[in-house]
């Protein structure tokens, strides 16, 4: 464990940074110690125009996962982009333009039919109008519902988990309770 003392402004930051290295797989933990509230304003100013724009899942069959992200769960394909000299296709999808939110970016690497998912990965969130009878249509367009729309434990919001074709789980949350957490 190697600690790395950083001055800004007569402040010191001390950050605690640890690296394993395992089979060609990085394991990075950081703890570290910041000045609370020390740039507010400046912060404010460089993340006042910041959004996510997507999140990137590897899979394994690109065909069958665009069909399952436009067909079962109502996704559009935004577009598709083919890279010949590194042997890769990315595919991004989502509910709406993506200037106007997040969307999926599906990257299949030639070749490469399965992946090691890890223990790390939870979820993508989707929120939706009726939980209910949106696991019904997901059912009725083969997709698999692994958690059945109701409460979540300990709270109200009503939640329901669907799987993708390579494993990946997504959370259904009811639109209405979406940001309300566990009191919902």
């Amino acid at each position: 464990m190697a600690v790395t003392p950083v001055s800004r402004a007569n402040h010191v930051v001390a950050v605690a940074l640890s690296k394993i290295f395992v089979n060609s797989k990085i394991k990075c933990t950081q703890k570290a110690n910041f000045p609370k509230n020390r740039y507010p304003e400046s912060k404010e100013l460089l993340m006042s125009n910041h959004r996510i724009l997507h999140t990137m899942l590897r899979v394994g069959d690109l065909d069958k996962s665009i069909e399952f992200y436009t067909q079962v769960m109502g996704m559009s394909l935004l577009r598709k982009n083919e890279n010949t000299e590194y042997k890769y296709t990315l595919a991004f999808l989502g509910y709406g333009d993506e200037s106007q939110g997040a969307v999926i970016e599906l990257t299949y690497n030639w070749g490469v039919a399965d992946y090691e998912k890890g223990n790390a990965y939870g979820h993508i969130a989707i929120g939706v109008d009726d939980i209910y009878a949106t696991c019904d249509t997901i059912k009725a367009a083969g997709g698999i519902v692994t958690r059945e729309p109701g409460p979540v434990k300990g709270g109200t919001t009503h939640i329901a988990f669907v799987k993708d074709p390579d494993g990946y789980m997504i959370e259904l949350i009811q639109n209405k309770q979406a940001h309300a957490g566990l009191e919902g």
